[in-house]
């Protein structure tokens, strides 16, 4: 048996999903018109993409999020370049923000004290919410099965996803790791492997991440302030979309890309990229990863020009200060 019960949308403490007013991400995603005002709590990675589709069709787009940085999970370099494209686009975007209080009639009033502490309000035609998702196992009756769950509510497995209970497995959103869709089908492709006899692998540190936004933002691997914080010496290199043809022709040459390798072993640890098409160009970077490849490695690969993934060759030249079209 296992377990794939996924996960859904964590609601604010008091203020249930109506998805007329307060709206999860599916609710956000079944608006019959356009509306004049949007609120958004929480900008992660579903607070932003669900934000910034609306604030491109023409609504006044408010983001509130709770912690004081911008994209704490993503590269501090991209997330500046993300800052200043939203705010660019404008989507307002409020940090270090306390929700205090939020009342629902034939609009929405959210009553909040901003980072300076002062009181303020502000009303929404609608309101998205989007603070995280929680595991479904709520209804999964664990306790009369001695079925462990942790002190969140996941499902406790091992390495190779098995359950405390013999013959029960559980993945993707309902246990430990990333909540991602691509996370879940590999889980779920190793425990059919391993209950075939075989031996499944998961490996979480190449797995990518993606922002569907406008820039799409990606990346895989471990980032600069990561690095600094373990005490990692690294190189890092970046290429901007600026400067290559593809990115000109299409008309988007907003970003970058951004390598970062092991000072002594060149060892890739990270790619990171903001702009067009980020979503596909990171597969390179998890390819190169997955092989235990150098930036050099990458760097020396002929790409086709014109195309976006020469700015990933360029990222990797970058590296070693050699970049050949900036």
């Amino acid at each position: 048996m296992i377990i794939a019960t996924g996960s859904k949308p964590r609601a604010l403490p008091g203020v249930d999903f109506d998805n007329r007013l307060i709206l999860d991400n599916e609710g956000a995603l079944d608006i019959p018109e356009v509306p004049n005002t949007l609120g958004v709590i929480g900008a992660g990675v579903i607070g932003l993409e669900m934000g910034s589709v609306w604030r491109r069709l023409g609504a006044a787009v408010t983001v509130l999020e709770a912690l004081p940085a911008f994209l704490g999970a993503v590269d501090e370099q991209v997330a500046k370049e993300a800052w200043k494209q939203f705010t660019r686009q404008g989507l307002s975007i409020e940090l270090g923000v306390k929700i205090d209080k939020v009342s629902v009639g034939k609009q929405v009033q959210v009553d909040y004290a901003g980072a300076d502490g002062k009181p303020q309000t502000k009303i929404f035609d609608k309101l998205i919410v989007s603070i995280g998702r929680v595991p479904y196992t709520a209804s999964l009756n664990a306790g009369a099965v001695n079925l462990g769950l942790d002190e969140r509510g996941f499902v406790a497995v091992d390495a190779e996803c098995r359950t405390r209970l013999p013959g029960v497995w559980a993945i993707g959103d309902v246990v430990r790791g990333p909540m991602l869709a691509h996370k879940a089908e590999e889980e779920g492709v190793a425990v059919a492997e391993r209950i075939a006899g075989q031996h499944g692998h998961v490996d979480f540190n190449t797995i990518p991440w993606v922002i569907y936004t406008s820039p799409e933002i990606a990346w895989v691997g471990k980032t600069e302030q990561q690095l600094k914080s373990e005490g990692v010496g690294y190189r890092a290199g970046t290429f901007p979309f600026m400067a290559n043809g593809r990115a000109r022709a299409l008309g988007d040459t907003t970003g970058f890309v951004k390598f970062v390798a092991d000072e002594k072993t060149d060892r890739v640890l990270g790619v990171h990229i903001i702009g067009p098409m980020a979503s596909e160009l990171i597969s390179e970077g998890v390819v190169a990863m997955e092989f235990g490849a150098s930036s050099e490695d990458i760097a020396r690969i002929c790409h086709a020009h014109p195309s976006l993934s020469e700015a990933v060759k360029e990222a990797a030249l970058a590296v070693d200060k050699r970049t050949l079209n900036f």
